[in-house]
Parts: C-alpha cells; structure tokens; sequence
C-alpha cells in the first residue's frame, strides 16, 4: 500500500514510521528499501484485501498522474459489507485498476462486477512475448472511418486471453517505466480494447498517454456506454492518428507521423 493513516491523515511511507490502515483499522509498518518501492505492510497478516498485489514502479508511476485523494479508496458493498481497495477511484465514480501480474477469468469477472464503472490498465511488459506479438498483428487492422480506431479480426492474436472476454475497457500499456527516444515507436502509445459489449466487432483505439490521463481527471471517459464513434475518447479529437503501416518510412513530427522526405 502507497497510504496509511497517521493522525487521520494519509501518509507515504518513511523509514521507521507506523499507521493505520484505511481499511481494516489494523496497524502498519514502512517498508522501505533499495529494491522496492517504499510501501506499507500489515503487522502479522499479508493483507487485508485478496485482490491487492505488490506494487512494482510501473503501478506507482501510473498512480502518480492522480490526486492522492484519488489513489487507493476503500468501497464496500453495502449489501455483503465486502471491501476492497480501488487503485484509483476518481470523483466522478471512474474506478481504474493497474494490473502487472497474471489474474485469472474468474477474479477479473468479480471485481468487473464490484466495481462496475471501471477500465482496467494492463502492463503489457511482463510477459517478453506480448509485445512482439502485437506488432504481428497490428499489421492487419483494419481501418474505420475514425483515425485511430481499427477493427481486428483475430483479436486472440493480438492481446493476452485472460483479457479478451472482459465486459470492461482494458486499456494496454508495452511501454513500462523505462523511456523510449524514438517517438516512432508503437509503445508511445496505449491500446484501447473495447469490450464486446459495447461494439459488435472487436475494436481498437489508440490514445495518447495525455488524451488517456486528462479525459480521466476531467471525467469525459466512459460517462456512457456508448458506440466507439460516440465515445469522449476520440482519436482525432486527440490527435491520435492512424498507424503507418512502414514504421521506419515515417518520422514524428508536430505531433504527427509524416512520410521521410526523399533526398
């Protein structure tokens, strides 16, 4: 956990330092070394929500783009008095889960029903293979009449299964923490799948990392269910432009892919 409370109020762990925990009330120490991120950690139990993993840099660096008071709520269901801890919980009710490792259908289907108006955030670096796979099949989208927006038609080999049966947005993310010089590259940018319930072939955005961040901090994003043409995500609006199919014939210039001028 990034938060405990001391004296009432939310606090980042320091070394040394004790609090409470939000959610079950029980005590908490810092955890704080040179190969994790400084973190809380419960005293005698692993802890109190089954759903939380550890948070690597990659979960940290994305938490960061929002309010504190946005980062790790504690909703329960009224009805169960079940609780959970939601990475990011904006003001406007949009619930955003980071997820790096591996979760089953099972799981994933749960908490899509706890936390209903969600989108999830997948880091597409923890398994070498999926990257390069995307590469693969991006070469077969096909356009709509949207920049931006692409059908897929063998979507399986496109993203990981575990995700692709999801009744929520998976937003994917092959870039990590480490920085990329070349703004030609596809990891520049997320991925946007739409779930099936919200279209009638399987579709594909691409966003910016911005456009992603401000329509969330505004609330723009998914305030309906709507048809992707519909959608407050939109590409051109944002600037997003359709992929070049020769990546190394284009150069990124103004905010946009422009073909190398020959000499």
């Amino acid at each position: 956990m990034r938060f405990a409370l001391i004296e009432n109020i939310k606090t980042e762990a320091t070394k040394g330092a004790k609090g409470i925990c939000p959610n079950c009330g029980s005590e908490l120490i810092a955890k704080c070394g040179d190969f994790k991120v400084n973190h809380w950690a419960h005293m005698g139990i692993r802890n109190c929500d089954p759903w939380w993993e550890n948070e690597t840099e990659w979960h940290r660096a994305w938490k960061s783009n929002f309010s504190n008071e946005w980062q790790e709520v504690f909703l329960t269901d009224e009805t169960t008095g079940e609780k959970h801890i939601a990475d990011i919980r904006s003001s406007y009710g949009l619930v955003i889960e980071f997820q790096h490792s591996h979760i089953d259908q099972t799981e994933r289907t749960t908490r899509e029903k706890f936390y209903k108006k969600m989108v999830w955030v997948v880091d597409g670096t923890r398994l070498k293979r999926d990257y390069p796979r995307f590469l693969k099949a991006k070469e077969n989208f096909r356009l709509t009449k949207k920049k931006g927006l692409f059908f897929v038609d063998y979507i399986e080999e496109c993203f990981p299964a575990a995700w692709i049966g999801s009744s929520v947005p998976v937003i994917f993310d092959f870039k990590g923490v480490k920085p990329i010089s070349d703004p030609r590259d596809w990891r520049n940018y997320l991925y946007f799948l739409y779930p099936k319930s919200y279209v009638r072939e399987s579709m594909v955005a691409i966003i910016s990392r911005q456009s992603f961040i401000h329509s969330v901090t505004t609330g723009d994003l998914l305030r309906e269910k709507q048809e992707p043409e519909k959608q407050t995500i939109n590409p051109q609006k944002n600037n997003i432009q359709s992929l070049p199919r020769r990546p190394s014939e284009y150069v990124f210039e103004r905010g946009r892919f422009v073909k190398r001028r020959r000499l």
